[in-house]
């Protein structure tokens, strides 16, 4: 009988969008809430054969994988996840397998964050629930006619950038790989990275976090921006240089930041960000629907069905 341990079900739902009853005879282990450093992961994994991930919420590298002697088998939800060392574990003979994915929700959320700084929504929230009626609430400001500026312009990056000329936005973008041809597909101008910087009113993050990308936004970019100017990110936290970030917006340096994304997850909860009063902040909720639950877990449960009939399915390599 296999034991199979299902990560990172910090909403305690897994159990509603799957059928995990069909594995078994195999035990089935729902664990809720992050599991700590390498070594207390480690203690609480050794025993199961199979380790199920939601994307990136549990770090998987070499070291732990070394300290699995049982593992035969990681699942994660979607086909890229660099929380894992796809490469350690094929030298120990672990199988990794993958779900496909939606590419909609973290634009939509993207969204949500660049509605709520603009036209302040979770003051003006605040200040309803608490009897009050527009005065403490400073007033937003429109989008048509403002300009957009898109860090990357890949898959996510283009969904960001139609909603954007769907209000009237000006569309500029850069990254290092961008062309004039695909930025104009897009919509967009291609920019050089001081110019977006510069000239954005609203900056959003869409790329994928790897050597070249780690830190690629710091103090002297931040320090480009206009005062009155946002900065969103639903990429990956550490593509933004956090600490650079948190001076910018104590200072006054730029207007503030909507995130789902963090050098650290789940964020601290002493943690400067959650103090600013100039930010919108969700805990990495960009690809969380139902929608897309509803996807993840029933294909989680069908490749651990597939490996343990000796079939894997959709198996990721280095």
């Amino acid at each position: 009988m296999a034991r199979i341990a299902v990560l990172d079900d910090y909403q305690r739902v897994a159990h509603r969008f799957a059928d995990w009853d069909s594995l078994k005879p195999h035990e089935v282990s729902m664990f809720h809430a992050p599991l700590g450093d390498l070594d207390a992961a480690a203690r609480t994994l050794q025993p199961f054969d199979i380790v199920c991930l939601m994307r990136e919420r549990t770090l998987f590298p070499a070291a732990l994988i070394g300290k699995l002697p049982n593992l035969k088998l990681i699942v994660t939800t979607g086909l890229r996840n660099a929380a894992i060392d796809v490469k350690a574990a094929a030298e120990r003979g672990v199988t990794v397998c993958g779900t496909e994915g939606q590419s909609h929700p973290t634009p939509e959320l993207t969204w949500g964050l660049i509605l709520a700084l603009a036209r302040r929504i979770p003051a003006a929230d605040q200040a309803m629930r608490a009897g009050r009626w527009q005065e403490q609430v400073a007033p937003g400001f429109g989008l048509q006619g403002r300009t957009l500026g898109l860090l990357g312009l890949g898959r996510l990056g283009g969904h960001v950038a139609k909603v954007g000329a769907a209000f009237g936005m000006k569309l500029i973008a850069w990254s290092t790989n961008l062309t004039a041809a695909r930025a104009a597909e897009c919509g967009a101008t291609l920019v050089d990275k001081p110019t977006l910087f510069r000239s954005a009113d609203v900056l959003t993050v869409h790329l994928v976090l790897g050597p070249r990308s780690r830190g690629l936004v710091g103090a002297a970019d931040l320090a480009l921006m206009r005062p009155t100017a946002y900065l969103v990110n639903t990429s990956r936290g550490p593509i933004v240089d956090e600490a650079a970030l948190i001076e910018a917006l104590r200072s006054g340096r730029i207007a503030g930041a909507g995130l789902d994304v963090y050098g650290e997850e789940p964020l601290p909860a002493e943690h400067a960000l959650r103090k600013l009063p100039n930010t919108v902040l969700t805990p990495h909720l960009g690809y969380v629907t139902g929608d897309t639950y509803e996807m993840f877990y029933p294909q989680t449960v069908e490749a651990v069905r597939a490996f343990l009939a000796g079939k894997p399915i959709r198996v990721v390599t280095p």
